[in-house]
């Protein structure tokens, strides 16, 4: 199996300055697989279609995806057009993962889209989108978008979509839709079971997923996992008795739970800093430590 790992950005993170491309240069030094963006409107994080365009310019062999973008409220021509354009130029280092957005008001507000409605438009958002990378032109009558001879160019040759989540109707939707999974506050457990349960929904579908592309985002803290992430998880996570479990909190816990990870089939991974040095030069040296840990691991 070819396990690969990236470091993910979490919602939280404050590089959307010059810092931002300091951490870049240093992911692509140490040859880490990928970097991982999340979005979210209202927070400090840089919009991750900007940062990855930013990022493209700065690497070589840095592949780069998001951890997710947001479907419903977007333009599917125009987004479609705008990855196509950054997968081309990059040499198809874009890795593509989508979201229906979180249950918060503002952000929904402002997406324009009501809670309700985001599952039928994700679907058809993506649907459109497909169509739009094949290059042909695209005749689209749906519940919120209509098409007629539309066509966007250049295609962008292979573009993996990457699905999270792991409710069951996340899963069927993976099944359905997707080229990859990549959920997050996983166990190795979850993922064994959430894997035969989309590899089911493909087959019933007459598709099926790459058995490389089965991933998991890990976050992971150098001692006690942060009060506000565990109260998070807890909420998230009623059914665990201790959410902590999910959150590594020493090297030796990290490269133990990805290989758990490993055992049950899972070889992509995105690890992500529960609390994230706070200037470049504490970046260098975390990343550097991490190199070292987390590396060795890869196949």
């Amino acid at each position: 199996m070819k396990v690969r790992i990236g470091v993910g950005l979490g919602t939280r993170t404050a590089l959307h300055d010059e810092s931002f491309g300091l951490v870049v240069d240093e992911l692509e030094r140490h040859g880490f697989d990928s970097l991982w963006l999340s979005e979210r409107i209202s927070g400090e994080a840089p919009d991750p279609l900007v940062a990855m365009a930013y990022a493209a310019g700065r690497t070589r062999t840095l592949k780069f995806g998001t951890s997710v973008m947001v479907l419903p409220g977007r333009n599917p021509v125009v987004l479609a057009k705008e990855l196509a354009t950054l997968a081309r130029m990059s040499g198809g280092r874009l890795l593509p993962a989508f979201g229906l957005g979180v249950a918060d008001p503002v952000e929904q507000q402002a997406f324009g889209v009501e809670r309700a409605e985001r599952a039928r438009i994700f679907d058809e958002t993506l649907a459109v989108m497909r169509a739009c990378w094949s290059g042909e032109p695209v005749t689209h009558h749906g519940e919120r978008f209509r098409y007629d001879g539309v066509r966007v160019l250049p295609t962008p040759g292979r573009l993996d979509v990457w699905l999270g989540g792991y409710a069951p109707s996340e899963l069927k939707r993976v099944g359905r839709l997707a080229d990859g999974w990549l959920p997050s506050f996983v166990t190795p457990a979850d993922t064994e079971a959430g894997r035969a349960t989309i590899e089911a929904v493909c087959a019933e579908h007459d598709r099926e997923i790459e058995p490389d592309h089965f991933g998991v985002l890990v976050p992971y803290s150098l001692g006690p996992a942060p009060e506000r992430l565990v109260a998070a998880l807890a909420a998230r996570r009623p059914d665990l008795d201790d959410p902590s479990v999910l959150v590594p909190d020493s090297w030796d816990a990290l490269v133990e739970l990805i290989g758990r990870f490993v055992d049950v089939g899972t070889t992509k991974f995105v690890v992500l800093p529960a609390d994230e040095p706070t200037d470049a030069a504490e970046w260098a040296a975390h990343l550097d430590e991490l190199a070292g840990v987390v590396l060795p691991l890869e196949t």
